[in-house]
């Protein structure tokens, strides 16, 4: 299932920008960002404030973030760390 190649990608760390998420699932950025919605809402991310400026090496979010627009950022929730067998 798509949404469980999407939260593995997202646990196996770093920063992951929607573009690069799309490319590696071999879908479309507005299909990623749904995504990440759907898993939003199931609880395995949480939308945070604020927004990505790029500049990864001095955010406190760097590594544990998918980055979207300027307005969308969403990181790895306790219960998508601990959902590793589903």
């Amino acid at each position: 299932m798509m949404l469980n190649r999407l939260l593995d990608l997202l646990r196996s760390g770093g920063t992951h920008r929607v573009a690069d998420l799309a490319d590696e699932l071999g879908t479309t950025l507005e299909l990623v960002e749904m995504m990440l919605e759907d898993l939003c809402r199931m609880g395995y991310l949480k939308r945070l404030g604020g927004e990505c400026r790029g500049k990864c090496a001095s955010c406190s979010m760097s590594g544990l973030c998918a980055a979207g627009g300027a307005d969308k950022l969403w990181a790895l929730t306790e219960r998508a760390a601990g959902a590793n067998g589903r």
